[in-house]
C-alpha cells in the first residue's frame, strides 16, 4: 500500500505549496487530510491513521507540538505511531530538540533542497519495521520539545490565588488549595480537597504561571500538585494511575508523562 500522509497547516498558501512539492518529490505519498487547525489535526489522524504527519509549529487551538502530545497519548494501542514532521517560522526548536532519525524538521520558508532530505528520510524510515505505539525515543522527544515550548512560555509571574466566579460572588482559591487542575473546553476545573471551581482560563495559559516543582502536568489535560499524589500505579500500557490524598478519585497519568514516577 501507498503511504499516507496528514498535512495540518494553517497558512493555505503554504499547505499547497507544501502538498505540491511532497507531489513530486513522493508521487506514491497519499495526502488523505489536510486540515488547517489543531483540533481537526488529532481528529483526521486519530480517524485517518496516517503514516506520517506534518505539523505546524503554530496553529489556531492546539499547537503542533500540542497535536503531537495528544497523539502520544490517544494512540491506539498496537497501531504503528506516525513520523512526525514539524515545520515552523522560528529555528529555536530545531536544532536542540529534533532527531531526524524519528522526527523532522521544516524551516519556512519551505526549500526543495531540504525537503527532498526529509523525504528520503522519511522513506527509510517506513522501510524500517515500525513498532507499535510511540517509540520510547519518540516520547523522549516530544518531552523534550513540550519541555522547550514550556521554557519560552515561562512567566515570572507565579500565581498565589486563583479568582473563581459564580454569579455575583468571586472565590478566592489559594493556590496551594488545589489538588489538580482539569481543562474544560474554555475553562479549568480547579479542584480542591472540598469542592470545585471553574475558572475561564485556558490550561495552556494557567501552565506557565504555575510552580513545576510543584505542580505536575501529568496528561495533557491535567495538572496535579505533586503532595498530593499518595501512590503511581505502573500499567503495562505504560500509563499510570495515580491515587490521592485528599480526593477519591484516580487520575491517569499518559505515558508521554509516566517517566515522572520512575520509583527506585
Amino acid at each position: 500500500m501507498n503511504p499516507r500522509a496528514l498535512i495540518a497547516e494553517d497558512e493555505p498558501l503554504l499547505l499547497q505549496e507544501l502538498r505540491g512539492q511532497l507531489q513530486r518529490l513522493w508521487p506514491e505519498l497519499q495526502v488523505v487530510a489536510a486540515v488547517g487547525d489543531g483540533e481537526q489535526a488529532i481528529e483526521q489522524a486519530l480517524q485517518q491513521r496516517p503514516e506520517v504527519c506534518f505539523l505546524d509549529i503554530r496553529m489556531p487551538g492546539r499547537s503542533g507540538l500540542e497535536v503531537a502530545q495528544a497523539l502520544a497519548e490517544d494512540w491506539p494501542a498496537g497501531e504503528p505511531f506516525p513520523l512526525l514532521v514539524f515545520a515552523t517560522a522560528y529555528d529555536q526548536y530545531a536544532m536542540q530538540a529534533f532527531d531526524a532519525q524519528a522526527v523532522d524538521y521544516l524551516v519556512k520558508p519551505l526549500l526543495p533542497v531540504r525537503l527532498a532530505a526529509c523525504v528520503q528520510r522519511l522513506q527509510a524510515r517506513l522501510h524500517e519495521r515500525t513498532p507499535p505505539g510511540p517509540a520510547p525515543h519518540m516520547l523522549e522527544q516530544l518531552r523534550a520539545l513540550l519541555a522547550l515550548h514550556a521554557d519560552g512560555l515561562a512567566t515570572s509571574e507565579r500565581l498565589d490565588v486563583l479568582q473563581a466566579s459564580v454569579g455575583n460572588t468571586v472565590h478566592l482559591v489559594p493556590i496551594d488549595d488545589v489538588v489538580y487542575f482539569e481543562a474544560a473546553d474554555k475553562y479549568v476545573r480547579v479542584v480542591t480537597a472540598e469542592r470545585e471551581h471553574l475558572v475561564r482560563m485556558s490550561l495552556r495559559d494557567l501552565l506557565p504561571r504555575l510552580d513545576p516543582q510543584r505542580f505536575w502536568q501529568v496528561h495533557r489535560g491535567i495538572v496535579v500538585r505533586a503532595r498530593s499524589i499518595a501512590s503511581a500505579q505502573r500499567h503495562d500500557s505504560g500509563k499510570v494511575t495515580l491515587t490521592l490524598r485528599e480526593r477519591p478519585e484516580r487520575l491517569t497519568a499518559s505515558r508521554l508523562y509516566a517517566h515522572l514516577f520512575k520509583g527506585h
